[in-house]
């Protein structure tokens, strides 16, 4: 395996590891704490599904294209890790596991399999990423639907960006405070978004939940 697949999975590993040792009640209140999240995403996917699906079947999917799905271009937050695991089952997560030491194939995406990525919830940057192509097919003469998508891409920061304390970064704190650490925690580790987190002046505590 390369250096992308050893991170992917030892943090795959790491995660399932620690949610496995909490009770019932400590899933319960992370899967609480996503809530708002998971219904921001399937108001997303419900939208993407109306404008997007015919274009990128006709463009992609049907040539086996799946230009979206480069080959270790794919960034993961900790956080689509977490998320994706609390809403998964442990056969879902073995399948993840298999896609990373044996992607389908070597030329894409180490999740994409021949039915499609292998997430239940698609890390965030997938989600949002659109080709150009795309993009004029779906906007072109429906300006409400472009507002709407640009609506979402605010959103999403909401989320992300840590200008404020988000839930991403809540997410790694309270991984962090278990003694968990991983290159992918990139809101604490990541020099550009450190900086954004410094400016605000406040951290996030384990009680973030």
């Amino acid at each position: 395996m390369n250096s992308y697949q050893n991170e992917q999975l030892e943090t795959l590993t790491m995660i399932r590891q620690h949610l496995d040792a909490l009770g019932a009640a400590e899933i319960s209140k992370l899967k609480i704490g996503i809530e708002d999240y998971l219904l921001f995403r399937d108001q997303v996917t419900h939208f993407l599904e109306n404008h997007f699906t015919a274009i990128c079947i006709q463009k992609c999917y049907q040539n086996r294209l799946s230009a979206c799905c480069t080959k270790d271009g794919i960034i993961t937050f900790f956080a689509d890790m977490v998320i994706n695991a609390l809403v998964s089952d442990n056969a879902d997560l073995d399948r993840l596991e298999h896609a990373i030491r044996q992607p389908a194939d070597s030329a894409k995406c180490i999740y994409l399999s021949e039915t499609g990525c292998g997430w239940n919830i698609k890390p965030v940057v997938c989600e949002f990423f659109l080709c150009d192509e795309a993009e004029k097919k779906a906007f072109n003469g429906n300006p409400d639907a472009l507002q709407q998508w640009k609506k979402f891409k605010n959103a999403k920061q909401t989320y992300t960006w840590p200008d404020k304390i988000v839930l991403f970064e809540i997410l790694e704190r309270y991984f962090m405070d278990m003694g968990c650490k991983s290159p992918l925690m990139y809101l604490h580790y990541s020099p550009g978004l450190v900086r954004i987190r410094k400016g605000r002046h406040t951290e996030v505590s384990h009680s973030g939940f």
